[in-house]
């Protein structure tokens, strides 16, 4: 892809103080590019229409320093924006319009990585010219001052479950919240449902008497439940409420690896949306259930072969517009041909990269849309379309979401489908960095996602990749089995492969670019979480493919990860210990001896590359005393590590400056062992080594 379109940002955000940009950006060489580029705070995270369309509500930074507040625009000729919502010491999380006129959001930390044990969020609603902040639900680490500033508030165990959309003649100004409790049978939390004024601040139990065990609800747009599903003694079950009926009725059930088919969406018609399994790959594809049947509808609504089509229905005030969906990239298809007519008219507008579509009176004459474009090379940035008003005042852009990333100078990433040694599809990303020459290969980086059980990569910008690249490597990503998004079989061929197949699709990825003269004989392996476990095993296992290996927050000890330990603080809790490890990674009494041989801390000897091993000292996802025990391995074989921890860290970066201390220093170890010179840049000193 080439550079976006540019234009003026006459729609600025630094009308209220936020730190805004020119869509126009000056080139520069890709390897002058300092790392704070790829890791800092974007500069507007999240854009949302209200109702009518006659407003937009954003979450930004603001003014350098500050944390991320709410700010309100005024759509119409003339442009009038507001802050809303600012915090001193929190940032604004997420927010909805509850109405034309107000909104509700949560607050939380953006500077705490996740990964260490629950932080409430909180509710607030407040009002769209900034008065008549109230505190809905308590945050249970907040400051008196704070609680006082806000007022009273239900207690920190309540979430914001469903808002509805504001119909004419219903109040428009609730919405619904469960509070929870620890279900005893699987530690899960279960909510009961209350509707909650947000002008009042007053609770009062819904009207429907859900099943015990409730850990999800679908909501209709007036916020009526139409499906819950429940969760007891390792048994998921779904049932379903049609409108008018008072009570539930089972429509599936299966155990917390997944349903046969999973309730999606429902729509004010009664239509319930649900994903099944199709094909011997098993992709996950959308259909409708049947009530008559009692099963999904055999014709798909959608299906992306060699994909799971992960779709989301798109609801326009209860009314089902069109789908949203995912296989390399992302893409919608409509339902109202007005709207397919109008999504061409945008990707003919943005032509380059993926163009997302919010809308209010979707395909209507007076229709207000807000569009995301976005690229591998183009983080994204936000235009607003008004109908109904004359062409001059049709289009306004918003803004880039990261202002100071210049896609000119950034690498183009490829999707790639290669067989693994066995036979087996295995889908691999490839960011390749500019200049590179055909036929001349590149050091590579062989990047492995965490999880590992999810989707490692979508067509998208993607920093830690886009920074690897920048520095000249060939970044290559395996969706290694066990990966989601290849279908159930790609997904389950990964159970209790740790270390095994899984990590032969990894070595396999790497062979199959160099025999394509994409990669040199130079290349590390890197990765974090479940990537910072598989870079150990990549080491211990096939080390003559890596010169290096850098793991950061990995599990070092299998039977630590899926045992546990009574002098070790985590967050995993026993349903995912006695009814989900067992499967997915091997159960500690009968797999003793595969978890053994799996666990990188009994193959130290083995590891001979040098490496660098860093953790967050908070990280409760992964705990420290992972590393501590290869550490120790490690040593006592005579290799000690590179070792870096970050005080106040967890399962990630939350601060900026850890962010690009750590990136300084993965740019100087892979410089030092791929390439011939060091770098110029020098890494920073750890908050914690």
């Amino acid at each position: 892809m080439s550079s976006l379109r540019r234009r003026a940002l006459s729609f600025a955000l630094a009308m209220v103080g936020l730190q805004g940009a020119a869509l126009a950006q000056s080139a520069s060489a890709p390897s002058s590019v300092p790392p704070e580029v790829f890791f800092k705070d974007a500069t507007l995270h999240e854009a949302r229409l209200s109702p009518n369309g006659k407003r937009l509500a954003v979450a930004a930074p603001g003014a350098a320093g500050l944390r991320v507040g709410l700010y309100v625009f005024e759509l119409g000729p003339r442009i009038e924006a507001r802050r809303v919502v600012q915090f001193a010491n929190e940032d604004v999380g997420s927010f909805q319009w509850v109405n034309d006129d107000k909104l509700v959001f949560s607050a939380t930390d953006r500077r705490i990585a996740s990964g260490t044990h629950y932080q409430a969020v909180g509710l607030y609603s407040v009002a769209a010219d900034g008065t008549g902040a109230r505190q809905l639900i308590q945050r249970e680490h907040e400051a008196e001052t704070e609680r006082k500033a806000f007022g009273g508030a239900l207690t920190w165990n309540h979430r914001l479950l469903d808002v509805p959309f504001p119909h004419e003649g219903e109040p428009g100004n609730r919405v619904l919240v469960g509070k929870f409790g620890i279900n005893r049978s699987n530690n899960r939390a279960a909510y009961t449902p209350f509707w909650l004024n947000i002008d009042t601040g007053r609770a009062v139990p819904a009207s429907f008497d859900e099943p015990r065990g409730a850990v999800s609800f679908l909501f209709d747009s007036h916020g009526e439940a139409r499906v819950v599903v429940t969760e007891q003694d390792g048994v998921r079950v779904a049932y379903w409420r049609g409108p008018d009926q008072k009570t539930w009725t089972e429509i599936t059930r299966g155990d917390l690896l997944g349903l046969p088919f999973v309730p999606t969406a429902v729509d004010d018609a009664g239509r319930l949306f649900v994903r099944r399994l199709d094909g011997p790959q098993r992709y996950d594809v959308l259909t409708r259930f049947d009530f008559q049947t009692g099963k999904p509808e055999p014709r798909a609504l959608l299906s992306t072969p060699g994909f799971d089509a992960q779709a989301t229905v798109i609801l326009d005030a209860g009314r089902t517009v069109g789908l949203r969906y995912e296989t390399d990239a992302q893409a919608t298809a409509w339902f109202d041909p007005a709207m397919r007519e109008f999504q061409k008219q945008v990707d003919a507008r943005f032509a380059e990269g993926v163009n997302e579509i919010q809308c209010a009176r979707c395909g209507k004459p007076d229709m207000v849309a807000l569009v995301r474009n976005f690229s591998d090379r183009e983080p994204g940035s936000y235009w607003v379309y008004r109908g109904g008003v004359p062409d001059a005042e049709r289009w306004q852009p918003v803004g880039r979401q990261r202002p100071d990333v210049d896609p000119g100078t950034m690498a183009s990433q490829e999707l790639h489908r290669i067989k693994a040694r066995d036979g087996i599809d295995l889908p691999v990303w490839l960011t390749v960095p500019q200049g590179t020459a055909p036929g001349k290969p590149a050091p590579a980086v062989v990047l492995v996602h965490g999880g590992p059980f999810v989707k490692g990569r979508s067509w998208e910008w993607n920093g830690m990749a886009q920074f690897l690249a920048s520095r000249g490597y060939l970044v290559i990503e395996p969706e290694f089995r066990g990966s989601r998004g290849y279908g159930d079989k790609h997904y389950r061929d990964g159970f209790r492969q740790w270390g095994q197949a899984m990590q032969d699709d990894v070595a396999d990825a790497l062979v199959w670019a160099r025999q394509q003269k994409l990669a040199s004989d130079r290349a590390c392996i890197a990765g974090a979480s479940y990537g910072g476990y598989s870079t150990l095993m990549g080491l211990a296992k096939d080390g003559p493919l890596y010169r290096c290996g850098l793991a950061w927050l990995g599990v070092s000890d299998l039977m630590l990860l899926v045992k546990g330990d009574r002098w070790v603080d985590d967050d995993l809790g026993s349903s995912y210990r006695s009814f989900m490890a067992p499967t997915m990674v091997g159960d500690p009494v009968k797999d003793a001896d595969m978890l053994r041989a799996n666990s990188p801390i009994t193959l130290a000897d083995r590891i001979r590359a040098p490496l660098m091993l860093v953790y967050g000292e908070r990280d409760v996802r992964v705990p420290i005393e992972h590393g501590e025990r290869m550490r120790e391995a490690l040593v006592k074989a005579g290799r000690p590590p590179e070792w870096v921890t970050y005080r106040g860290e967890a399962h990630g970066f939350g601060n900026t400056d850890n962010q690009v201390d750590f990136a300084r220093r993965v740019e100087t170890f892979l410089a030092k062992h791929l390439k011939d010179a060091p770098p110029t840049a020098q890494a920073g000193q750890s908050t914690g080594q």
